[in-house]
């Protein structure tokens, strides 16, 4: 069959199931899997087999760089521990208990294979998992740490996976794979960092949404290219990469810039995740004449599959009870360091006197004391984090049930070298634990959401900090209305761009054309200060990110409306 036609096929298929989807309110993943395992049994219908580097190296990193871009860098940050339990610890743990059981089932294989084939099956893939998530209203903070994991977690598991390939042709020693870890995650995280800075800085200075949108799409590989070739983990490099993006560019690029960017991601990665469970699905009738043509038994790989299903699935359980109980901890911590922090805080702002820390407060210069005012305020804002954005027993389980297998795991066996033994045995073995959590879990996630009686994030106090923060933001537009730099303004337009800080309206296109750049000029001076002010706000992390995001937006499309009107005299 037409490659093209292929392709138009394929696109029509995932556009019909998600809609289905969406109107059944199943997630759409799990719904392209089974269509696509009733697909590869049709006759006629194409089974397209696509090489493993394609996606790992083509697909992957678009798609880590996507959802990072989107992840905020203070959650990140706030859920470093849980997010390096589950993507580091947990995937190691994994790799070794599904190596010994491999080894034990299929003991010709050998150590070095039957741990590559446990790095393959170690990772969890959270598409699922978060959409069924969202649509179930679980509370932001279980969402972030099951996104971070998926970011990280791909990362380990392949570079487990590389020493385990290497120990396949040779000796590897244990110290070996530890230095090699290391050196991956530093030089990655380096080039990652490196990427990030000049893509936004370099992007600012296009000035055109097509231009910065079509540079955005190369990041990704820009980033991942030089830390493969340095030996390091390309995956995680795409994740710094992106996460300092998504970090600096509401700073540096365009409102128009960034709403562009932002749609054309969002369709991209649905193709592409969409594409990846959908030829997941089409595979299983390859895989099993592959099985077949081996002299392998298909039954085999189904019983050895689900029994390192039944493996990864209660190692993960039981390592969520120690991660919940840590976090408690945590909490604990927080509420004794609370009051040292306000005794602080206050002790700043002049309301006790403390004649230490005031002396020193004297002796030490006005930047410095800003500093540590911002440093303060802002681990006061992780104390309240850690105090209210709790995770609990109830998440626990949700977090325990939520480790469904994807895509990866299925293009990561395919890259076993082709003399290792039973290599047709063992890829079937990882289709089969990848469908089976994909499938098994995925289901009955829902039900298990619902028993576990997870608590939604409170609307009262989401709207509550949503008001508070548009009135800092307005308190910013009335300092730059009270005492404009730039001008003079008519009082018309003064009282317009006033109105529309409270309601956001149209510009005055009926008046003068001298009315109307001054109405563009004072209005876009006046959201450029509501972002700055935005900004010093997401940098205190005194807001959630829900709010921050929503309030982003909303400056966003009203900017992005503004400098289009404002471009159209030079057009």
């Amino acid at each position: 069959m037409n490659l093209t036609l292929v392709a138009v096929l394929g696109v029509v298929i995932i556009v019909v199931v998600a809609t289905f989807s969406e109107r059944m309110n199943l997630a759409a993943p799990l719904s392209l899997v089974v269509a696509g395992i009733g697909l590869s049994f049709l006759p006629g219908v194409p089974h397209p087999e696509v090489e493993p580097e394609l996606i790992l190296a083509g697909v992957l990193p678009p798609l880590l760089y996507s959802a990072a871009v989107n992840m905020p860098m203070v959650d990140f940050r706030r859920n470093i521990r849980p997010i390096t339990g589950l993507a580091v610890l947990l995937v190691v743990g994994t790799t070794l208990g599904a190596g010994w059981l491999f080894h034990w089932l299929v003991p010709g294989i050998g150590w070095p294979a039957a741990f590559a084939l446990g790095a393959v099956i170690s990772p969890t893939d959270a598409v699922a998992a978060t959409s069924v998530g969202r649509r179930l209203g679980l509370p932001p903070r279980l969402l972030t740490v099951l996104e971070g994991e998926g970011l990280v977690n791909d990362a380990s598991a392949l570079v487990l996976l590389r020493s385990a390939v290497a120990a396949v042709a040779g000796s590897v020693s244990v110290w070996g794979i530890v230095g090699e870890f290391v050196f991956s995650v530093v030089v990655a995280v380096g080039i990652g960092i490196l990427v990030g800075i000049v893509n936004v800085r370099a992007r600012a200075l296009l000035g055109n949404a097509v231009l910065n949108t079509a540079i955005s799409f190369v990041v990704p590989f820009i980033a991942f290219l030089p830390a493969e070739e340095a030996g390091a983990s390309g995956v995680l490099a795409v994740v710094v990469a992106g996460l300092v993006t998504g970090h600096l560019a509401p700073r540096h690029l365009r409102a128009t810039d960034r709403l562009a960017e932002t749609v054309n991601w969002r369709t991209a990665a649905f193709l592409l995740e969409s594409g990846m469970f959908l030829l997941m699905g089409l595979s299983v009738k390859t895989l099993i004449d592959e099985v077949h043509e081996d002299g392998s038994s298909v039954w085999r790989a189904l019983v050895i599959g689900l029994a390192a299903s039944a493996l990864v699935i209660v190692a993960r359980v039981v390592f969520v009870g120690p991660l919940v109980a840590g976090l408690y901890r945590e909490q604990r911590k927080a509420a004794r360091f609370k009051p040292r922090l306000e005794t602080t805080q206050a002790v700043l702002r002049g309301d006790e006197s403390n004649p230490a820390v005031t002396e020193r407060l004297d002796k030490a210069s006005p930047r410095r004391v800003a500093h540590f005012r911002k440093r303060l305020d802002r681990a006061a804002a992780d104390v309240e984090f850690r105090l209210t954005e709790t995770l609990g027993w109830r998440g626990g389980v949700v977090l325990g049930w939520a480790g469904m297998r994807g895509a990866i795991t299925l293009a990561a066996a395919q890259t076993l070298p082709q003399d290792t033994p039973d290599r047709a045995l063992l890829v079937l073995i990882a289709y089969v634990v990848a469908t089976t959590t994909l499938l098994v879990q995925g289901m009955t996630l829902p039900a298990v959401i619902r028993a576990a009686r997870v608590p939604a994030e409170d609307p009262d106090r989401a709207r509550q900090e949503y008001v508070r923060l548009m009135t800092e933001l307005a308190d910013a537009a009335k300092s730059v209305l009270d005492d404009p730099a730039e001008g003079p303004f008519s009082e018309a337009v003064l009282d317009r761009v006033r109105s529309d800080v409270r309601v956001p309206g149209k510009a005055p296109v009926g008046r003068s054309a001298s009315d109307v750049q001054q109405y563009l000029q004072l209005r876009l001076r006046v959201l450029t200060e509501q972002s700055e002010r935005l900004q010093r706000a997401r940098s205190s992390g005194g807001y959630s990110s829900e709010t921050l995001s929503r309030a982003q937006t909303a400056l966003d499309v009203e900017m992005a409306r503004l400098e289009q009107l404002a471009d159209k005299p030079a057009s």
